[in-house]
């Protein structure tokens, strides 16, 4: 069973219908931490501030048993705020604390450019991952959002574009993965992903 965190921030039909489009059973969307403590795959998506959505994991008991989980090697994927909440600090209207899981900030888009960043944009692979098995290098994704996570150690990143600035449009090690476009609106390469992401936990779950 994989679960989508239901933490009150995105539009998680979306994201249960993408997966279910891309032929992956038994996927849950639910806001109980028991729930998720049981899962095979953890799917952390979300729009929305930083703040608050880093504030409602932390008081619903759901970010402790995300982090409890994933440092026990369950996948896990983020997208769009969910992954930018991997970061230990997010920037947005001051300083908050995030999950803490990757070194580094969530910061905003550079002026310049206007943001939010809304469209689709081509992603570079700087090195090999399962998540974009089948995806040929250059896909372009769907993105939405005005920050970008940036990582201290760049051996995190596992796919890049560049709007005004060339950032991590997608991070991973081990079975962690996450990424800043939303693959449940990006066409077949997202549908791809998320078909991907499924039978990464299907073989872990195997083990």
């Amino acid at each position: 069973m994989i679960a989508i965190v239901d933490y009150g921030m995105g539009n998680l039909r979306s994201v249960q219908k993408g997966f279910e489009h891309a032929g992956v059973a038994d996927i849950v969307v639910t806001p109980d931490p028991a729930l998720v403590a049981t899962a095979d795959g953890i799917v952390l998506p979300g729009v929305g501030a930083f703040r608050d959505a880093a504030a409602t994991l932390r008081d619903s008991g759901l970010r402790d048993v995300v982090l409890e989980r994933t440092a026990a090697g369950v996948p896990f994927l983020g997208i769009c705020l969910g992954m930018q909440l991997l970061a230990q600090v997010g920037m947005e209207d001051g300083e908050w604390a995030g999950l803490g899981v990757i070194q580094g900030a969530c910061e905003r888009l550079p002026g310049g450019v206007k943001v939010p960043h809304i469209g689709w944009n081509t992603v570079t692979y700087p090195r090999e991952t399962r998540l974009f098995d089948g995806i040929p290098e250059g896909t372009a994704f769907y993105f939405v959002h005005s920050y970008h996570l940036r990582p201290v150690d760049p051996s995190w990143v596992i796919g890049a574009t560049t709007y005004g600035i060339e950032f991590a449009a997608a991070v991973g090690r081990g079975d962690m993965y996450a990424v800043q476009f939303h693959p449940e609106k990006s066409s077949a390469g997202g549908l791809r992903l998320l078909g991907n992401f499924g039978r990464i936990v299907k073989e872990c779950a195997a083990r």
